[in-house]
């Protein structure tokens, strides 16, 4: 069957403010996607990924016009949704045969709901991992049976919705073939944020699955904990290595981890980069790991191996509200690790939040105090996001309010506001941080010794424009002037929606 993958059509404005969006746009490789794509085809049918990053919606429809597709899997995070219904309703007007299906965090996290507010543009959500159940849900259409019994599908048969059981998680990932990378075409669109890389084409890949903490703000399919190892299922390392070497072949030159946290078995990470340094290949790497499962041994070991950086979640400079996250981490291990991490030769990035349940304005400041302390070479601030399916959505009447308008569901625009700030606040937390982190004199000093190639210079280029407007606008955070409330309002776009300039129209 000739089966079509899509992200809709989206532009960074969608998500970023127009005044930052150049030093934060990111195009990440879609691996889940990927990996569905990669199943169907090994099951004999014929696959084509369309990515609304560098697509406008005109062109996306033409395309599958043009195609014809009898199934047509249709991504969506929350914030994406709107778009993914309105693909999916134009899909059902030009091909009014295709079986249209959704797929991604949201539908997995909204279940039969997703399926319910679709109306007719959707005619099933997939709910969980979607390798086994894409292949064997468009068997059962290609055959046209019912998808009664298909584990890990909510399908509507005429008025009626049905909820078929959850698909138990893959337990066995080496049994997966690799993403299908080979339909993205050019894979060098694909690149993280400025400054979170070194060299070209930039390749993502997943050594593990799931996680064995319990933040309140991360959704986990495998709610429990209950799969692998306390919610962790480890690829062998053979297989991790095959991959990595496959990258290589086809010309990546550095890799972007994705694990929740790279370091959640520590010997099998220690192994996996005395491998990486033994067999001598050559790429670049930048990791992901939790504060309390690094030490000076391991973060060399990756140091010698390639691995440039580090992404070590920090979060909050107050304990009690790390306590809140259910981080299970201390400011003296965040001090720690980050000391270990420079200390090891790596470059060293850290995640903060703003609107953390029970947080003050002041507990924020404390948080900047913080970042300014650790001096990392990277550091962000968001605002805490109570996506759906996280136990902060499931219990946000008791710690907050959520925005009713899913478009502001990122970690850029306060979608969920703690009954101790207002949303203004947190917007203005995150400003003031920007600000005051990437304003220090050490710091513009330090980066400007260390620029070397025109990446790097391309990166400073992008990062001091944002700095002017953070300095230069008031409230570039704030969407809509207005929302000054403690319920945050619903999000709109900012100013004019340039295209990325590789954006393919119809």
């Amino acid at each position: 069957m000739r089966c079509a993958l899509v992200v809709p059509a989206w532009v960074p404005e969608d998500i970023f403010p127009v005044e930052t969006a150049g030093s934060q746009i990111n195009y990440w490789q879609p691996l889940g996607i990927l990996y569905v794509a990669a199943s169907l085809r090994a099951a004999g049918h014929d696959v084509r990924f369309l990515d609304g990053s560098f697509l406008t919606h005109g062109a996306i429809l033409a395309r599958l016009r043009a195609f014809d597709p009898g199934f047509v899997g249709i991504y969506s995070t929350t914030f994406g949704w709107p778009k993914a219904l309105a693909t999916a309703a134009d899909v059902k007007r030009l091909i009014p045969g295709a079986f249209t299906c959704a797929g991604g965090p949201y539908p997995i996290a909204a279940r039969d709901k997703c399926l319910r507010a679709a109306g007719a543009h959707f005619d099933a959500v997939v709910t969980g991992e979607g390798e086994r159940t894409a292949v064997e849900l468009v068997a059962r259409i290609e055959a046209g049976r019912d998808l009664a019994g298909v584990l890990g599908v909510v399908f509507r048969r005429g008025e009626e919705i049905v909820e078929n059981p959850a698909r138990p998680l893959e337990e066995n990932l080496d049994s997966l073939p690799f993403p299908a990378r080979e339909l993205l075409g050019d894979a060098a669109r694909y690149l993280p944020p400025p400054a979170t890389y070194r060299r070209k084409p930039v390749a993502v890949m997943m050594t593990s699955r799931g996680c064995s903490r319990g933040c309140i703000f991360c959704f986990q399919i495998d709610k429990e904990r209950k799969s692998g190892r306390h919610g962790v299922r480890f690829r062998s390392l053979p297989d991790v290595l095959a991959e990595i070497e496959l990258l290589l072949g086809q010309g990546y030159r550095e890799i972007k981890f994705l694990d929740d946290t790279l370091a959640a078995d520590y010997d099998r990470a220690m192994a996996l980069a005395r491998e990486i340094k033994a067999r001598r290949l050559d790429f670049s790497w930048f990791a992901s790991a939790c504060v309390n499962q690094v030490d000076g041994p391991l973060l060399r070991a990756f140091r010698e191996a390639g691995c440039w950086a580090i992404l070590l979640g920090a979060e909050s400079g107050v304990q009690k509200n790390l306590n809140t996250l259910r981080k299970g981490t201390t400011l003296a291990q965040i001090r720690e690790a980050v000391r270990a991490a420079r200390d090891a030769g790596l470059k060293v990035s850290t995640p903060f939040v703003f609107g953390i349940p029970g947080e003050t304005f002041e507990e924020g400041l404390k948080t900047i105090e913080f970042a300014i302390e650790l001096d990392p070479d990277l550091a962000n601030f968001h605002a805490l996001a109570a996506f759906p399916g996280t136990y902060l959505y499931e219990q946000r009447e008791r710690y907050g309010a959520v925005a009713e308008d899913l478009a502001g569901y990122t970690y850029q625009g306060a979608a969920f506001v703690p009954y101790t700030m207002t949303r203004e606040e947190v917007l203005r937390l995150r400003q003031l941080a920007l600000r005051r982190f990437y304003s220090r004199p050490a710091y513009l000093a330090r980066r400007l010794l260390a620029l070397h190639s025109p990446g790097d210079w391309r990166a400073a280029v992008y990062g001091a424009k944002s700095l002017f407007w953070l300095w230069a606008r008031e409230r570039v955070f704030t969407r809509d002037a207005g929302a000054a409330s403690r319920r945050p309002a619903a999000a709109t776009v900012a100013g004019t929606r340039a295209r990325a300039p590789d954006r393919v129209s119809d």
